[in-house]
């Protein structure tokens, strides 16, 4: 038996939110019961403030699946969709205490279903399913792409092809795929370089979470510590397509200089490291 948390259990027999929102302003759906796990969310938003109202899940799967899909939707309410954006399977884990290694792929299922929904949100309600880039496959048992491989060793440090396993599922089937989930880590991991073709994406190219972060660490590397020197700061708000809504902070939300820095700052900085169709407003 699979060595759980209480709050684990918890949300597996108490789960939260169940069911789906009938007037859902965003609907997300991951995974297929061909290959053992399924969840929907639906969220409902207040287009005012872009902040997530309620959350509902429908979900076919473990006890980690249940207990991952539950707290995903108390994480979310409450948040704006920028901030929901940024939640990780990570999050979802460390919110359970944390889940058995071979369960890994049931936070990452719920990361999935969240960033499904928020692109749903972003195109007006239609129901989103999350499915994987017209990549190379590795795992064809559950359908594994080598970019996810990829995005899953680097988001969680992964150094064997068990880890692989139990985050994505691949090689867990048949296993003939494993020797080429090794080459994988091997390149990740420095053994030789990774072909440009699989590890570069343009901003257009980029998932909604994936251009979150890339912005985010710009603001944090490049902007935040300048604007801190006097006693000021920035913080991501939105992101609508390439407009960025930053809302500014401290010294900097009654300057009479905020246009400038907001243009002529961050706006800049942000074309230059991260994409050119860049522009910035103020939330």
């Amino acid at each position: 038996m699979w060595d759980y948390t209480d709050k684990v259990m918890d949300h597996f027999k108490n789960p939260r939110n169940v069911g789906a929102i009938p007037d859902a302003d965003g609907t997300g759906q991951v995974g297929s019961l061909v290959c053992g796990d399924a969840l929907k969310l639906t969220i409902k938003v207040n287009k005012d403030t872009d902040v997530i109202e309620d959350a509902k899940f429908e979900t076919f799967g473990c006890a980690s699946a249940i207990a991952s899909s539950s707290i995903l939707t108390e994480m979310v309410k409450g948040k704006t969709i920028a901030e929901a954006s940024k939640i990780t399977n990570q999050d979802i884990a460390d919110a359970l205490g944390t889940l058995p290694a071979e369960k890994m792929h049931c936070s990452v299922m719920g990361m999935e279903a969240l960033e499904a929904a928020v692109k749903s949100y972003r195109q007006g309600g239609k129901p989103v399913v999350f499915e994987q880039e017209e990549e190379k496959i590795i795992c064809h048992c559950f359908n594994v792409s080598e970019e996810t491989i990829i995005k899953a060793i680097r988001a969680n440090h992964l150094k064997t092809v068990d880890d692989v396993t139990h985050f994505t599922k691949a090689g867990g089937g048949c296993g003939r795929c494993k020797g080429d989930i090794q080459k994988i880590l091997d390149k990740v991991n420095g053994a030789c370089e990774i072909p440009a073709a699989a590890t570069q994406k343009t901003f257009a190219q980029m998932t909604v979470v994936e251009k979150i972060k890339t912005i985010e660490r710009v603001l944090e590397e490049d902007v935040r510590p300048k604007l801190n020197m006097d006693g000021g700061s920035a913080e991501l708000a939105d992101l609508d397509g390439n407009t960025v809504k930053i809302r500014l902070t401290g010294m900097c939300s009654g300057c009479a200089g905020a246009a400038g820095t907001l243009k002529n700052f961050i706006e800049k900085t942000l074309k230059e490291k991260v994409d050119s169709s860049l522009s910035v407003e103020q939330a």
